[in-house]
């Protein structure tokens, strides 16, 4: 439609990227008291536990993930996420 459809596309998709995804990250199990028991995370980390030798590697996505969920996001990855979330957003809005 117009530019007004847009904007408020693009501002929804950068709203929602920034919102979501620590959010799916907590669900997963990934939480600041650490890795929640019973969860996708737990199971994630038994696997790479096993696989290298009874520890989980720094740097790993495992790590990585409990990092995010522990301390939150960087603000670089949160300037990422709402870029890359506007972008899809602004595409959708195009299509409208």
């Amino acid at each position: 439609m117009g530019l007004l459809t847009l904007a408020v596309a693009a501002g929804a998709g950068a709203a929602g990227a920034v919102a979501i995804v620590p959010a799916v990250i907590a669900v997963a199990g990934f939480t600041a008291g650490g890795i929640a028991a019973g969860s996708m995370a737990a199971s994630m980390m038994s696997t790479a536990a096993v696989a290298n030798g009874g520890g989980v590697a720094a740097g790993s996505v495992v790590a990585l993930l409990q990092s995010v969920g522990a301390a939150g996001l960087s603000s670089t990855v949160t300037a990422a996420l709402a870029s890359g979330g506007a972008a899809v957003g602004g595409a959708i809005g195009a299509l409208i």
